[in-house]
C-alpha cells in the first residue's frame, strides 16, 4: 500500500513538472507557484527559492508567479518584490483562484495580472499583530475612528464602546496607520513603475503624463482600501470590478489553450497541497 502511494506521488510530481514546463514555454518565462500566507520570516526561504532558479542554464528574464494566498504583511511583500526585481526584468502574476489583501498588493507589483471570470483579488487591508493575533489594520482604524466621531458629535457611547476606546494602545494604532500608509505608497509606486509603464495614450488620444499615472494609481489604491465599499476583509473582487476601477487585467477566460494550461496545473497542485494539508508551499521546475 505504501509503495503504491509513493508511486502515485511520484506520478503526480512528474505530471506537475510537465504542466509547469508547458507553462514556461507558453509564457517564455520561469514559472513558480506560491501558496500560503505572506508572513515575516518567509523572505529568506523565498530568496533561496528564487536564487536556486538562477542556477539553471535555461533561466529567463521574465518571472510568472501563480499566486494563491489569503494575505499577510506588506513588509514581506516589499521584500519579495525586491528579490524578484533583482533577477527579473518582468514579473507577471497568475491568479486562478484568489490572492487577498497583501496578496493583492503583491499582484500590483507585477507588469501584468492574469485572471479569469472566477478569479478574485481582495480589499487591501494589511494585517498587524496586536500581541495575540493578526488583525486587519484598516478595519480596526475605521472602527476606532467611528467611535471617536460618535463621541465628538455628542453621541452617547455605550459602556462597552467607552471601555474599548480607553483600552486602546496608541503605539498599536500608530502601527496600523503606518501599515495603511506603507500599503498605499507601495501600490502607487509599483503601478506607476510597472503596470502603467506602457500606458502612453488616453482613449481620446491625449498623451498620458506622469501625473496622470500617479493620479490613476492613487484612485485605484483608494478604491481597493475603502472598507465602506467592500464591508468585509474577505470580500472577493472579481475581474469585472477591477476593470471598473480602470485596472488593466489580462483575462484568459476565452483563451482556451491558456486556460487549459493554467487549470490543469493549478487544479492538480491544489489537490496535492490539500491532500497533505500544507500551510505553505512553493514549486518550480527545480524545487518541489
Amino acid at each position: 500500500m505504501e509503495e503504491m502511494i509513493d508511486k502515485m506521488d511520484a506520478a503526480i510530481k512528474i505530471a506537475l513538472n510537465n504542466s509547469l514546463q508547458k507553462l514556461e514555454d507558453k509564457f517564455d518565462a520561469d514559472v513558480i507557484f506560491f501558496f500560503g500566507e505572506i508572513r515575516y520570516g518567509s523572505e529568506s526561504g523565498y530568496r533561496t527559492f528564487i536564487e536556486h532558479l538562477q542556477e539553471e542554464k535555461d533561466k529567463h528574464d521574465r518571472l510568472v508567479i501563480f499566486l494563491n494566498t489569503p494575505g499577510g504583511v506588506v513588509e514581506a511583500v516589499e521584500k519579495f518584490d525586491n528579490i524578484n526585481r533583482h533577477f527579473y526584468e518582468e514579473v507577471f502574476f497568475v491568479v486562478p483562484d484568489a490572492a487577498m489583501s497583501a496578496g493583492t498588493v503583491f499582484c500590483l507589483s507585477g507588469d501584468k495580472i492574469y485572471m479569469d471570470y472566477s478569479s478574485s483579488l481582495g480589499p487591501i487591508d494589511p494585517q498587524v499583530f496586536n500581541g495575540k493575533q493578526y488583525v486587519p489594520a484598516l478595519g480596526y482604524l475605521d472602527k476606532v475612528n467611528e467611535m471617536i466621531a460618535k463621541s465628538t458629535n455628542r453621541g452617547l457611547l455605550s459602556q462597552a464602546e467607552l471601555v474599548f476606546l480607553q483600552q486602546q494602545d496608541i503605539a498599536f494604532l500608530r502601527a496600523c496607520e503606518q501599515q495603511r500608509d506603507l500599503t498605499i505608497d507601495l501600490i502607487q509606486e509599483w503601478l506607476v513603475k510597472y503596470k502603467f509603464k506602457n500606458w502612453n495614450t488616453h482613449s481620446d488620444g491625449r498623451p498620458v503624463t506622469k501625473e496622470d499615472k500617479r493620479q490613476r494609481a492613487k484612485e485605484i489604491a483608494s478604491k481597493l482600501g475603502d472598507n465602506k465599499v467592500w464591508l468585509s476583509h474577505g470580500r472577493c473582487i472579481d475581474i469585472k470590478k477591477l476593470k471598473e476601477m480602470k485596472l488593466e487585467i489580462d483575462d484568459y477566460s476565452e483563451d482556451k489553450e491558456l486556460k487549459k494550461l493554467i487549470r490543469d496545473y493549478n487544479n492538480l497542485i491544489i489537490s496535492y497541497i490539500s491532500r497533505f494539508r500544507y500551510q505553505f508551499f512553493l514549486h518550480s521546475r527545480n524545487y518541489f
